[in-house]
């Protein structure tokens, strides 16, 4: 049932709007079966209508073609149909943004612009972008490839880096204080190094499985399958599709797959920093105090550094993806999307206890595999 709900996931809409309703029975197998089981699913939040609004909510991506509808992955039997029709009502929403703001095409980044006459955002996209762009600061970041996909896909995107980041340093040091108890003091190497690892990981956990609007171009002709599949698969495995775009169960898996393998190299990467800056601490401790000398012994570097890629991998990745596509943004933000500061808050709290908890899940892990010894 799980997986079935999860391939169905492309053919749903948030119910901004029914005119989609009698194409979704139609194009959906089993849809009355699938949908009594998904709407009492918590994944699932209504949201009140706005009839005044000329922009449609996202569709939720499962089972059509690729990134922006293109068809990397397979599609139903009208998916190509709906896709069109889905992209030219995003082209005169996006066009009327454009024209209520008193904007051309020519006045915003060419990869918007192409994106646009793609059909490829609706209009709350480019009103997003238009609300984000009056900020100084925002205005800086949206000059930046990625910072401007995630700030267009959640404008609180940069709020949730500061939590990671701001909360990291003291969640873990409290994390590796519960674990390491009295032996906390006679482990500070240990715990240096594995602050020292998570902070630099911390802002690399938030980019990674970030949902993003994508407005990259096109694939070379010449690209190979491997890269043309990675490339139709989304950031996040659960984040939701707009209009126009459909993700096939294979590329939300996908996208666990790739950012898994990114965040294996960050977490190997980061752990080495760690590790080797703790070893040169240690010996210089050792040379001026030589008490110090047969208390401590050096950080298994490599060990220690392959254990942290696979623990990035697998746990951080999977905790990560679930909290960024399924908690904030398929549950909290349609239920706080006009309170934003409670919205900040929530977030706050659910990632500062995603932090701890990961703390103290590496300190189990290193000892299971054997990096990290417990200290009589």
């Amino acid at each position: 049932m799980a997986v079935t709900l999860f391939s169905n996931l492309s053919t749903l809409s948030l119910p901004n709007h029914h005119h989609n309703f009698t194409s979704l029975i139609s194009t959906t197998p089993n849809f009355l079966t699938s949908c009594i089981s998904f709407t009492r699913s918590p994944l699932l939040t209504t949201t009140t209508t706005n009839t005044k609004s000329s922009s449609r909510a996202p569709a939720i991506g499962g089972s059509g073609g690729g990134r922006g509808g293109g068809g990397q992955g397979g599609g139903g039997d009208n998916n190509g149909d709906e896709g069109s029709d889905d992209r030219e009502r995003n082209k005169k929403e996006a066009l009327m943004a454009l024209a209520e703001e008193g904007r051309s095409l020519e006045s915003v980044p060419k990869d918007l612009a192409a994106a646009i006459k793609e059909g490829k955002l609706p209009g709350s996209i480019v009103k997003r972008y238009f609300e984000l762009e009056k900020s100084g600061v925002f205005r800086w970041f949206l000059s930046f490839g990625g910072f401007k996909e995630r700030l267009l896909a959640d404008d609180l995107f940069l709020t949730k880096v500061a939590i990671e980041c701001g909360v990291g340093i003291f969640t873990k040091t409290a994390a590796e204080l519960e674990r390491r108890r009295e032996n906390f003091t006679k482990e500070l190497d240990f715990v240096f190094a594995d602050v020292v690892m998570a902070i630099i990981a911390d802002f690399m956990l938030v980019w990674l499985p970030a949902p993003t609007v994508s407005l990259r171009p096109p694939l070379a002709v010449s690209a190979g399958p491997l890269a043309k599949f990675f490339y139709g698969c989304p950031e996040n495995a659960f984040q939701v599709a707009l209009a126009g775009t459909s993700y096939s169960l294979l590329q939300r898996i996908g996208a666990i797959v790739r950012n898994g393998a990114k965040l294996f190299a960050v977490g190997t990467s980061a752990s080495l920093i760690g590790t080797g800056v703790t070893n040169a601490l240690i010996n210089t401790r050792k040379a001026i105090d030589k008490s110090f000398a047969g208390e401590a012994e050096d950080v298994p570097i490599l060990s220690t550094s392959a254990a942290y890629g696979v623990y990035m991998a697998v746990s951080s990745n999977l905790r990560y993806q679930v909290l960024a596509g399924i908690i904030e943004q398929r549950i909290l933000e349609p239920l706080l999307h006009q309170h934003k500061l409670a919205l900040s808050a929530i977030c706050f709290a659910f990632r500062t206890g995603n932090t701890f908890l990961g703390s103290l899940m590496w300190v189990d892990y290193a000892r299971w595999v054997g990096v990290q010894k417990i200290r009589e």
